[in-house]
């Protein structure tokens, strides 16, 4: 597998991640219960595939490999990717209730918002039918 299929592979698996915890995190929103220490090392994971799909794309820039046609927007989702859990725990400052699952849930929502956005952006420089 190429670098360039290992970054679009782990681009779904951010979708996905992202996704099970916006659902996982509602369910516990619904049910009245707040962040506990199986929610955090959920996150902690995602973390670490967001972090591990940032050091593929650094990877692919620093290599000689084609770049995407919007390659400043490209990075900056990619940093978003990266830091918004951080920053979610940062700003409700680790507190555990209902409203901070609730936050971390619309976080999942907005990062599979930006997986697919930064997929969409991906479309290399002289390929038909990118945008």
């Amino acid at each position: 597998m190429s670098l360039p299929q290992v970054h679009a592979a782990l681009a779904n698996a951010c979708l996905i991640f992202s996704l099970i915890v916006a659902g996982y995190g509602l369910l516990r929103f619904l049910r009245g219960e707040g962040v506990d220490g199986s929610f955090l090392g959920a996150l902690a994971a995602g973390e670490a595939l967001y972090l591990a799909q940032v050091a593929v794309g650094v990877a692919l820039l620093l290599g000689a490999y084609p770049r995407p046609a919007r390659l400043i927007v490209h990075v900056l989702y990619g940093i978003v990717l990266a830091m918004m859990y951080p920053a979610t725990y940062a700003l409700t400052r680790g507190r555990d209730s209902r409203q901070e699952v609730l936050a971390y849930a619309a976080v999942g929502l907005f990062l599979a918002g930006i997986s697919l956005r930064g997929v969409a952006t991906s479309a290399l420089v002289g390929v038909s039918g990118g945008g």
